[in-house]
């Protein structure tokens, strides 16, 4: 299974996108940030790549400031 994650610089903002995905029915995790995904709050929002592309269709609609990328995982 490969994951991506969603890395955000707002432990707010993280745990707020995670509710979001869950009410879209995406099946998505808090969990620690990679290292290798650089400085963040620590914290991201971990889901099934597969969902990446309808993640990206509803994310400019939220506007999250702290957004700092997708990172690609494992």
């Amino acid at each position: 299974m490969h994951y991506t994650y969603a890395v955000f610089k707002s432990r707010n903002d993280t745990i707020s996108f995670a509710g979001y995905l869950k009410k879209l029915g995406i099946p998505c995790a808090v969990t620690s940030t990679p290292k290798q995904a650089g400085r963040t709050c620590g914290i991201s929002v971990r889901f099934l790549t597969d969902y990446l592309d309808l993640v990206k269709k509803h994310f400019p609609q939220r506007g999250y400031s702290s957004f700092a990328g997708f990172f690609a995982g494992e």
